[in-house]
């Protein structure tokens, strides 16, 4: 019986840089993107998503100016469209990742 000689990595191992593996990318994008650029990617992908954000922040905004100001039904009303906002964002996330598998 023979005993496995030393086995050897084809390659160094360096840290700094993402591992070889046959058939896998690490990166689907080639280049680098700066966030600016991705941001407005992504956004093109789905617009939904950062409407209902922004949808959301208002709400969220109104709803606290209000409670600051004494206007408790307002301000409870605004935070009920606050939590619809924020299942609609939840809604064109998913609908987004189920559409493109």
């Amino acid at each position: 019986m023979e005993t496995p000689g030393r086995v050897t990595p084809e390659a160094p191992f360096e840290p700094s840089q993402p591992p070889v593996i046959e058939g896998f990318s690490p990166s689907v994008y080639s280049t680098s993107e700066s966030f600016k650029e991705k941001f407005i990617r992504k956004t093109r992908e789905n617009p939904l998503v950062p409407i209902g954000c922004l949808g959301t922040a208002a709400a969220l905004t109104y709803g606290l100016y209000c409670f600051h100001r004494g206007q408790s039904q307002r301000s409870q009303l605004m935070m009920r469209t606050r939590i619809a906002a924020q299942g609609f964002t939840i809604v064109a996330i998913l609908a987004c990742s189920i559409r493109k598998d």
